[in-house]
């Protein structure tokens, strides 16, 4: 099908013959095709610019993209409801193991043809560092004054809510070219994430621990093969997903009373979780097989064909970061202080409400309006290449060669 990445970077592959959506939750973009989501989009329908035959994107990789993006809105519409209820935050708790991991390993296998190229690092800046500026200080606004808390500073250093992902990829796809160098990429990612566990220190700034402790998951995606995801998707695992799930389920609602759901946000050290030390590396690696199991199953059971919601894969960015709008704006307007929607009718309608919400945000028209933020061009923020400006010259040269020749005779 193509030739892999091989684990030590000795030799880097081409992407798949897809063109992933714009850098961001749970939609990376394809180095190759980072310039906006626009462009992917035409040629998810086989027209456009630049489109080749043959390169048309994969509907298994945009199906994952938005049932992960459905399974994080939903997650988070549950957050204010949840409550006592037992059997809500065990799906609440299965949830987070995976479908976060389940976009940071797309994430990763999408940039492994990363490099600090000129033209990927301009990339990198538009469709990563310039939304999460915007967003981070539309959040910080937004909670300012909807929510009434005008000490709520703009801090570019302290990621608020969703905007941590957009500074983690930020960082992991810098650190792309030392994953592929390195010898044991994967076990050094989970030393990282250790550490990281058994270290206070570290604080907040840049979401830091999250940083580091989902860090095995990118290196993972990065290490990953296409036949890696042709292996979870046969028929066999699919059905032994289903018993897997159900015991994941029962282990959950055991847990609940047993085990701090900040474990799953990967977001502190074991010691300000009120754990001993030593406990910090022994859940980085049990969540870290947990969270691997139930991705696999995931992905078993995502469609590889196309379907009614493949194109809304392309759009993951945009449910991801203004469903936060949503969920907030509620939770400061009081939206989900009825006591019915902690009853089960009440969990129900909010899940097919979240659900339904992200799935209108990752939408061609949202997508337009929206753009500007997310996948700015700026190209007048930037010097041109000269090898491109090279390039350029060398084809309007071979354009031209055969108008003289022609003349000539």
């Amino acid at each position: 099908m193509m030739n892999p990445l091989r684990p030590h970077g000795q030799h880097r592959a081409p992407l798949p013959p897809t063109q992933s959506s714009a850098n961001g939750v749970p939609s990376p973009r394809s180095p190759q095709n980072q310039p906006g989501e626009h462009a992917s989009s035409r040629a998810a329908a086989g027209t456009g610019a630049g489109n080749r035959p043959g390169k048309q994107r994969d509907a298994f990789f945009d199906n994952a993209k938005y049932l992960a993006i459905v399974l994080v809105a939903v997650a988070h519409s549950w957050e204010p409801v949840k409550g006592d209820s037992r059997i809500l935050q065990s799906f609440y708790t299965v949830v987070y193991t995976f479908h976060m991991p389940a976009f940071i390993i797309i994430s990763g296998f999408f940039s492994r043809s990363f490099d600090l190229r000129a033209d990927r690092l301009k990339r990198l800046l538009t469709g990563v560092v310039v939304p999460y500026v915007v967003f981070e200080t539309a959040y910080s606004l937004f909670k300012r004054y909807v929510d009434h808390a005008p000490d709520q500073e703009i801090s570019l250093l302290d990621p608020w809510y969703l905007t941590w992902f957009l500074c983690a990829l930020f960082i992991w796809r810098l650190t792309t070219p030392i994953w592929k160098l390195v010898r044991w990429p994967l076990p050094i990612a989970l030393g990282i994430a250790m550490l990281a566990s058994v270290s206070p220190e570290i604080g907040d700034d840049l979401d830091l621990q999250r940083v580091l402790q989902f860090l095995p998951f990118f290196v993972l995606g990065l290490c990953m093969k296409p036949e890696h995801f042709r292996l979870v998707r046969r028929r066999s695992v699919r059905i032994l997903s289903v018993p897997v799930f159900a015991t994941a389920l029962v282990v959950g609602w055991w847990a609940v009373p047993r085990m701090k759901t900040g474990w799953f946000y990967h977001r502190a050290a074991a010691q300000e979780l009120a754990a001993p030390w030593w406990s910090g590396p022994v859940m980085v690696l049990a969540l870290f097989s947990c969270s691997l199991l139930l991705t696999a199953c995931f992905f078993s059971w995502v469609p590889g064909r196309k379907m009614w919601f493949t194109t809304l894969g392309a759009g993951t960015l945009y449910g991801y970061l203004l469903h936060g709008f949503l969920i907030k704006g509620g939770e400061f307007g009081g939206w989900f202080d009825h006591a019915w929607l902690e009853r089960p009718l009440g969990e129900i309608f909010l899940s097919v409400l979240a659900a339904a919400a992200v799935t209108l945000l990752c939408t061609s028209p949202v997508r337009r309006v929206f753009r500007f933020a997310m996948e700015p061009t700026m190209e007048w923020a930037f010097k041109r290449d000269s090898a491109e400006i090279a390039r350029g010259r060398d084809r309007t040269a071979g354009q031209g060669a055969p108008e003289r020749e022609k003349v000539s005779a």
